[in-house]
């Protein structure tokens, strides 16, 4: 075959279909590698709620069992001087309200001098033997820096507060939300008022779906 001038131009028609060919397949498996990466990307989990964590012996636990009640999430500590009133008080409102619409959910944390020191099962066993409490308690953690705990950073993230001491005090919607947060030394009768209320208005909402 030959151009104008008499120059000869070889057909490469096949080798054109080749090369197109194996782009097309070259981007698309590109594109089915993004799309399973994307589908493989672990998810943030999106409320309290979502998040799995590990219980005073060890074994892994979603929090989802507790979506649609109010929680009150604690960092709690045996050896703190808060320790009594704290677990008594906290035990009371955990009586008070029932565990149908509202618990207090309890994570040791030792970040605070020696102020919680033995083991998850044995800081859960000595809170049940010596202050008679029932409310779930959970392996402890950390809450500040690199290694916090993803569902307690979840907690102090949405507040903008991470606890400077023991006790601190998370309320939890039964959407997963944070709504509100006390610190140690603040009064337990404001956070009594605040939780009945929302308990009230989980009763109310189930008894409207009824």
């Amino acid at each position: 075959m030959e151009a104008l001038g008499g120059y000869p131009v070889k057909y490469s028609g096949p080798k054109v279909k080749r090369l197109t060919v194996l782009l097309s397949m070259t981007v698309g498996i590109g594109c089915l590698f993004l799309l399973q990466t994307q589908l493989l990307k672990p998810r943030k989990p999106a409320d309290f709620y979502s998040f799995e964590v590990k219980d005073a012996k060890g074994r892994t636990l979603s929090l989802e069992k507790f979506r649609g009640k109010a929680s009150l999430v604690v960092n709690v500590a045996s050896h703190s001087e808060q320790t009594e009133a704290a677990y008594r008080s906290l035990q009371e409102l955990h009586r008070e309200l029932g565990t149908s619409h509202f618990n207090v959910l309890a994570f040791p944390c030792g970040q605070f001098g020696d102020t919680e020191t033995g083991t998850s099962s044995y800081i859960e066993a000595f809170a049940k033997s010596t202050y008679g409490v029932t409310f779930p308690f959970f392996a402890k953690i950390k809450i500040m820096g690199s290694e916090a705990e993803p569902a307690f950073k979840f907690l102090t993230d949405s507040v903008q507060k991470v606890p400077k001491w023991n006790f601190w005090k998370f309320l939890v919607n039964p959407e997963g939300k944070v709504v509100r947060f006390w610190r140690a030394d603040e009064p337990v009768e404001s956070i009594r008022q605040e939780v009945a209320a929302m308990v009230r208005e989980i009763i109310l909402k189930k008894r409207a779906e009824l």
